[in-house]
């Protein structure tokens, strides 16, 4: 059965304890940054920066609002990261048969540079990093090795406010669903973020893109034939169900 982060953001304080234990279970090198006007640090995510929670100061209803984002890879259902890799090497990316986790492999550090950006493009989350200097590509690994051995991911362990949650797949979206009654009941914007495509899911209280133009697929760059990523996919990828 696939495993699934609940991720409520209702309840995220910005403590960043997510992203630092994200960091310190892979081990992962500090970065160099500088005061650029915001209090989230470092500015983006990147091959040494799995887990980032992104601040965002809005207007809302005539009050300031913060809105916290802890962003991950959502480690998608069917992964159109995976279905643009498999046409280069089918082991370069895999679906983990137990959890349904996607994960990379060192053997995407053999794509060239335009292999690369082609899966990276073809996420609707903008996730995937990669290091020119290095050939390294990465995202969340959904603590594959922590999972495996019945562990919780480093992220919902150290969380102290419930915002993080992960378990079985029909326990999360039982979960997801209750919270967001619950929520809906003061909060009418509040929905769940793209919860039939993503093991990861986000519980939201404003509009998708007040959080990050990424927050929902189908709010992330358009095409030029008009189509934003997760439509342009779909429709590349459909001939291939029909395929035996």
């Amino acid at each position: 059965m696939d495993k699934t982060f609940f991720i409520d953001l209702t309840r995220c304080t910005a403590c960043r304890g997510c992203q630092v234990a994200c960091k310190q279970w892979h081990k992962l090198p500090a970065e160099e940054t500088h005061n650029y006007g915001s209090h989230q640090n470092p500015a983006d995510l990147s091959v040494h920066t799995y887990k980032l929670v992104r601040f965002n100061e809005h207007i809302v209803d005539g009050k300031l609002k913060w809105l916290f984002f802890p962003e991950q890879c959502r480690h998608c259902i069917i992964a159109p990261c995976k279905e643009v890799a498999d046409a280069y090497d089918e082991k370069a990316i895999l679906r983990d048969s137990e959890t349904g986790a996607v994960l990379f492999t060192d053997r995407l550090a053999a794509f060239d540079d335009m292999e690369k950006e082609e899966v990276q493009f073809a996420c609707p989350y903008n996730i995937p990093r990669f290091d020119t200097e290095t050939g390294l590509m990465a995202k969340c690994d959904f603590c594959i090795d922590r999972v495996h051995n019945g562990l919780l991911p480093a992220c919902v362990q150290v969380c102290p406010t419930g915002t993080m949650n992960f378990g079985d797949r029909e326990d999360m979206l039982e979960l997801a669903q209750e919270r967001l009654a619950k929520v809906k009941k003061t909060k009418p914007k509040a929905a769940l973020v793209d919860p039939d495509d993503v093991n990861v899911i986000y519980l939201i209280e404003e509009d998708a893109m007040l959080y990050h133009d990424f927050m929902m697929a189908d709010a992330g760059a358009h095409t030029p034939g008009g189509m934003n990523r997760k439509q342009m996919f779909a429709k590349l990828f459909s001939p291939l169900k029909n395929i035996s």
